[in-house]
């Protein structure tokens, strides 16, 4: 895939159309690439990156139990339709997105190469 963001994709149960597209503007924009300087200081678009969105119901897992509880997730059809929803956003604002299968389980390999790694919420 070259230069570019691995996301989780976690959609709450709470979450609306606005959420997926406050989140794609965000994601987009966020200045976390470093420039010629070493400053982390370049959005997406700047190094010509692209984003690799895999849907992750577990996001919004609550661990504070053994046995873990995902009441805050959306369920399969709201979870799909927002992060659907917010791959086209994405894709809208000029950037490629690569995803999988939507609720399939997957195999996925991530190289984190740099030193930044977020939790991103809408709220």
């Amino acid at each position: 895939m070259g230069i570019g963001l691995a996301l989780l994709i976690g959609v709450h149960r709470d979450d609306a159309e606005e959420d997926a597209r406050k989140l794609a503007d965000r994601v987009v924009g966020m200045r976390i690439f470093n420039d010629a300087d070493g400053k982390i200081n370049l959005a997406l678009k700047a190094v010509e990156g692209q984003i690799m969105a895999v849907s992750n119901f577990t996001v919004y897992g609550d661990a504070s139990q053994r046995r873990p509880s995902f009441g805050e997730s959306a369920g399969f059809e709201k979870g799909k339709e927002l992060f659907d929803k917010f791959v086209e956003e994405v894709r809208n604002l000029g950037v490629t997105v690569h995803t999988g299968e939507f609720g399939s389980e997957m195999q996925v390999a991530i190289c984190n190469e740099g030193p930044v790694t977020l939790i991103v919420d809408t709220r």
